[in-house]
């Protein structure tokens, strides 16, 4: 099996932007060992340079890691495209390593159909991306990828055998519902308000007449930031967090890995240090004052979605390494569970890779990914403030 680095062939004209009504009903299915030989026939019609070979698609289909789907006609089956995806271990991560459609079947949108199946196949198996390679010449290909939501990430030079670019498009996968709690998401206007924007959210939906808006935002940081962080304005911390959810309305739970002055390690200077320490042991009597509980072990999965299903929400400390490859401490917003994943707001919304907010909401984490994500740093921190509604 070729490794996952080798350049994706898409036919220059056979993936459809408009699908035509079919003659013959059309089924899709994965692939088996029986069809090897149509496949080979279909890649032998469909590509000129770099087709998958033979013993490449007996293993392809054998293999655990890649899944191979099919569109045959129904009656008298004949194979008219195929759908190759990649499955990268121990990431949440697929990639489209190669789709074909024979030229015969051409408008009747068996390529749209064949990528939605894979899109299906890829949030079956929970992974929240998609990512694909297309020739830069291949004007209908990237119409229908970006009529299908996905968005371009990256060019690579001489790609192809012909010396062609290569253009990588990449789509959040979100699966067929849409999970929605009734908390309203927040966009962050600045590098450093992420943690004051989850709380927005959280009292915004439980808070009356709390409005989400840039003055709140910054208002809610200078509230709960630990002052310095490694360079810049300062982030928050979970118990500042904690102490300005309860003084604006909030029922707050601390659950943190350790004890002490937390995100000191990245910070060099002394003074920083120092100050950041004050803040957070002033941010730690309150919290005692105010009978917040403090919990010091790390939370588990199954703690936080109980919280979830009693209609809670949870402000949760991510390494923004798997958020935005930035070895950097971030807060996202826990507000769902169904069943296979924790859905959060991330406030931040990567512009530079023409992300929209729609990139950012209900985002659906499946839990072995929100686990490996939600902790930090060498000592692995792992922190989180469930939020609920006041009681009375």
């Amino acid at each position: 099996m070729r490794s996952s680095s080798a350049p994706i062939r898409d036919p220059q004209y056979s993936l459809e932007t408009a699908g035509a009504p079919s003659r013959t009903p059309i089924v899709l299915r994965p692939a088996s060992i029986e069809d090897v030989d149509a496949l080979v026939a279909l890649e032998d019609a469909s590509f000129v340079a770099d087709r998958i070979t033979r013993r490449s698609f007996r293993n392809l289909i054998g293999s655990a890691s890649a899944l191979i789907l099919v569109a045959e006609t129904g009656g008298r089956p004949e194979i008219l495209g195929y759908a190759a995806l990649l499955f990268r271990r121990g990431t949440a991560l697929a990639r489209l390593y190669s789709i074909a459609v024979a030229a015969d079947a051409a408008g009747r949108g068996i390529g749209r159909s064949l990528l939605k199946a894979a899109e299906a196949a890829a949030f079956d198996r929970d992974r929240i991306l998609l990512r694909l390679e297309v020739r830069e010449d291949n004007e209908r290909a990237i119409r229908l990828y970006r009529s299908e939501g996905y968005r371009p990430i990256g060019r690579y030079l001489d790609y192809y055998a012909d010396h062609m670019p290569a253009l990588r498009f990449e789509k959040i996968l979100r699966g067929e519902k849409l999970f929605d709690s009734g908390v309203p998401y927040y966009e962050q206007t600045t590098d450093f308000t992420c943690g004051s924007c989850c709380l927005m959210m959280a009292l915004a939906r439980d808070v009356s007449g709390f409005e989400l808006d840039p003055v709140m935002e910054i208002r809610l940081w200078r509230e709960a930031t630990t002052i310095f962080m490694m360079s810049g304005p300062g982030g928050c911390d979970p118990y500042g967090l904690a102490v300005t959810a309860h003084e604006f309305g909030l029922d707050a739970e601390i659950h943190v890995s350790q004890a002490g002055d937390l995100f000191l390690e990245g910070v060099r200077s002394l003074e920083k240090q120092k100050v950041m320490a004050l803040a957070q042991e002033d941010f730690r009597r309150r919290a005692i004052t105010y009978a917040i509980p403090t919990v010091v072990e790390p939370f588990t999965l199954d703690l936080l979605r109980a919280h979830l299903g009693k209609g809670g929400t949870a402000i949760v400390l991510v390494s923004g390494y798997h958020m935005f490859a930035k070895k950097v401490p971030h807060w996202v917003l826990a507000h769902g569970d169904d069943g296979r994943h924790i859905i959060v707001h991330d406030p931040w919304v990567a512009d530079e890779r023409g992300e929209s907010i729609a990139d950012a909401a209900h985002l659906p984490l499946p839990y072995t990914t929100f686990d490996k994500m939600a902790r930090f740093g060498r000592a692995a921190l792992r922190a989180a403030v469930f939020l609920s509604p006041r009681r009375s």
